[in-house]
Parts: structure tokens; sequence; C-alpha cells
């Protein structure tokens, strides 16, 4: 096995995390750009450790989320970063930021769950639009009638909330509590959509109706 100096493995590390542009864990670093070195896991470690401590003061700083560690910019830099992006951050519904706290909070949960807790029906583009953004994900059926789908949420949600676990989830006393995390995403929650799922569900109704004919 090649061996590495300390310098050579935080730089091998700062570039992987770098180029790939995704978190990366211990373990997969050990496993990929380091595997044909002689080099343990604490090591590593300590390597990503120093590094954040390099990077504590910097426009861009190492952070560990659910799936591993990953630069990205400071918060409070966010607002003045925004003009080199053309195309404007998705916005959600507060219907969808809504059926997403229930899920993330009281998971696994099926939509009737899901339902009963906010009192009105959810549509299907809800659950989809969640499911494509792979912040939820079907984790088994629940054992009643018809065998409803059972969702929770997914590590790519954490990341994307930079959680490292859900135990980080803000406490909830109510859906307005998570106004502060979801303005550190960049979501807004005022997005010109119908904040009951009516609108979405009669157009669901009137498509199956279509389909029908």
């Amino acid at each position: 096995m090649n061996q590495i100096n300390a310098i050579q493995l935080k730089q091998l590390i700062e570039a992987s995390l770098f180029v790939l542009g995704k978190p990366l864990t211990v373990k997969a670093l050990n496993e990929t750009v380091l595997a044909d070195f002689s080099v343990s896991r604490v090591r590593i470690q300590d390597a990503l450790d120093e590094l954040q401590l390099d990077y504590q003061d910097r426009g861009v700083q190492l952070v560990k989320v659910a799936s591993g560690y990953r630069f990205q910019t400071q918060e409070i830099l966010s607002p003045f970063l925004q003009p080199l992006w053309q195309e404007k951050a998705p916005k959600y519904s507060r219907a969808t930021m809504e059926t997403l706290a229930v899920i993330a909070y009281r998971q696994p949960v099926t939509r009737g769950d899901i339902e009963q807790i906010r009192g009105v029906a959810i549509s299907s583009h809800i659950i989809k639009s969640l499911l494509d953004r792979h912040w939820i994900k079907v984790v088994g059926h629940k054992e009643v009638p018809g065998r409803p789908a059972l969702y929770a949420t997914t590590n790519q949600f954490l990341d994307y909330f930079s959680l490292k676990k859900l135990a980080d989830l803000p406490t909830l006393t109510d859906v307005a509590s998570l106004q502060a995390l979801f303005d550190k995403a960049s979501i807004a929650l005022d997005e010109p959509l119908p904040d009951d799922d009516s609108e979405q569900i009669d157009s669901d109704n009137k498509q199956q109706a279509d389909s029908s004919k």
C-alpha cells in the first residue's frame, strides 16, 4: 500500500469533495480516492476535522450532513449570491410544506394519516412532487385494508436542509415553527399556489374524468 502524509491526505480529501460536488462519508473516501493508500479511518476523520477548522472563517465551509461531508457557502452569504443564478430557487406551496412537515415529524405515515392531521385532502401532485425531489420515499405498507404506502423522509431531505439527523429538526409547536427551517433553505412559502389543496384535487378529478371518457 502507498503511504500518504498528513498534508497530502488533506489535499486529496479537499479536492475530492470539491470535484464530486456532493457529500462523501469517511467510508466512501476510504474505499475510493484513498483505496490505494495505507490510511486508517481515524486519520481520515482527523483530516476532515482539520479541514473544517481551516474553512471555519471562509466564505465556503466544510459541513457534515446526513450523507457525509460537503462544502457549502455560509448561510449569511446566500442573499448576495442569488444574482449568480439565472434560475430562481424552486418555490413550494404551504400545502406542500405542511405535508412534508407531517411526514418528517410523524414518519412513517400514510396519505390518509397526513390528511387526518392536516384536516384536508391531499392531491397526488403533492406526494409526487416530494417523491420526484427524493425528499420522501415509500418505506413499506400499512397492514390495513388496501395496504396504503407508508412515507418517510430521505437523506436527500436532510442534506437539503443541512441536517445531520432527524433529531436536528426544530422543535415542533405548529407548522409555522418550520418557517425558519424553510427560510434557511431559501424556499418561499408564499408562492401563489393554493394554501389548501382543493384546486389541485379538482384538477386531478377532472383528469380522471376525462381519461374515463
